[in-house]
């Protein structure tokens, strides 16, 4: 089923500095003011590719630059077609974790076609950005993380065949994540592996969509039907491993006329237990009581006020919510989107696709300050679980948009995918 392919590998060269000043986290996580500190850093950092913002067209002059870096051996492709192996480890709450995946060239598949599997919806204005930056330096700078069943342990054996001590490049970021590359022989048995298996987008919907925009545009001006443009970079990962976390995402709900908070908790007692927390840390401890009983279970926050809604058993939510897929209904994300957001505060799908009066971010304390600075309220979610995941994408379905926030996230500049 999927096409898994070693490649030549772009990478960067001793002589464009250590290899830490180089690489970079994933372009949207990046505030503006870390992407001026890694420019800073090193003149020739990936965030000058993945991130461009100088010059009259910046796709232009990101495409201008790689020429360049190439022409200078700052980059230079290998000389003969590779996996590579990548590596996290990181510190959770005091606990040490890792998990290790392939990076390879993955031949794109119409999600239709059941091999490469979605699990959440898009936004719009991301993929336009991907899809220019794409065509002007046809490269893919960072990977599709998706995930993969490996139950029989096959594929981890052959990854963990990489001698421990010989890594090509091994650094530490600045929060404190290790980041190990290996590389592994085209005539590992990986591909033959991998040839059963369907593989689930964790992170990367957009730069996978964008991929098979790209596939088509290429199509459409005479490529080959084994050109470069028809396969994607991705790193695959056991989906039994051990270290992979998922963090929630939540929501801030912004720029709504007639926001009435109270009015809005009085018509959810319909559905939920709704309790006044003190604290936010109070709230944090009462939602991973709730995770832990399989609870669909969120909190809120508006007029410096925190509060816990968990959901009554009746009516059912095949009752309430028969529209969707039973997969979707044991999401406190889906029921969060279409209980309270659309029926009660009335923000509708393409709404919330384009942003007009939701926003979303990882950290709470940065909601919370939101809301303080104006927002409307905001919505604490527990993570998704990874079986979750699997569970929606397999039956053909989708999350809403920014329901997952797998942590770490990979790290952008240590191997690069020429497709054009």
């Amino acid at each position: 089923m999927a096409v898994v392919k070693p490649f030549k590998g772009l990478r960067f060269q001793k002589s464009a500095g250590p290899i830490e000043e180089l690489v970079c986290p994933p372009y949207d996580i990046i505030s503006e003011e870390q992407r001026h500190k890694f420019l800073a850093t090193n003149e020739h950092n990936v965030i000058r590719l993945e991130l461009p913002k100088e010059g009259d067209d910046i796709y232009k002059k990101a495409g201008e630059v790689l020429s360049n870096w190439l022409d200078d051996n700052i980059v230079s492709l290998e000389n003969e077609d590779k996996f590579y192996v990548y590596e996290e480890e990181f510190n959770i709450e005091g606990t040490t974790k890792s998990f290790k995946g392939v990076i390879a060239r993955v031949k794109l598949t119409d999600f239709s076609e059941g091999v490469v599997i979605p699990h959440e919806n898009t936004l719009s204005a991301a993929k336009e950005d991907r899809f220019n930056l794409m065509c002007a330096t046809g490269c893919n700078f960072s990977q599709v993380y998706c995930l993969f069943e490996d139950k029989d342990k096959k594929i981890s054996d052959v990854l963990d065949t990489v001698n421990k001590t010989s890594s090509i490049n091994e650094l530490t970021d600045n929060e404190g994540v290790t980041h190990r590359l290996w590389t592994l022989e085209s005539t590992c048995g990986l591909t033959e592996l991998f040839a059963d298996k369907c593989l689930y987008i964790a992170d990367g919907h957009h730069r996978y969509e964008t991929a098979l925009r790209f596939r088509q545009h290429e199509r459409d001006n005479g490529a080959s039907p084994d050109a470069a443009s028809e396969y994607v970079m991705m790193m695959l990962v056991p989906m039994e491993s051990e270290g992979l976390v998922v963090f929630p995402t939540h929501r801030v709900v912004h720029s709504l006329e007639s926001f009435d908070g109270r009015q809005m908790l009085i018509n959810a007692r319909e559905y939920f237990h709704v309790g006044e927390i003190s604290s936010y840390k109070s709230l944090e401890r009462n939602l991973k009581e709730q995770y832990a009983l399989d609870k669909i279970s969120f909190g809120a926050y508006f007029d410096g006020r925190y509060y816990l809604l968990t959901l009554k058993t009746t009516p059912t939510l095949e009752e309430l919510l028969p529209e969707l897929h039973e997969t979707l209904r044991t999401l406190d994300v889906s029921v969060l989107h279409s209980l309270i957001l659309e029926k009660l505060m009335g923000i509708d799908k393409e709404n919330m696709a384009k942003q007009i009066n939701l926003k979303y971010t990882r950290d709470a304390a940065e909601a919370v300050e939101q809301v303080n600075s104006g927002a409307n309220c905001a919505f604490f979610l527990n993570p998704t679980r990874v079986e979750q995941i699997a569970a929606v994408g397999s039956a053909g379905q989708k999350m809403p948009q920014k329901s997952t926030y797998f942590y770490p996230k990979l790290i952008t500049g240590l191997v690069m995918n020429k497709i054009k």
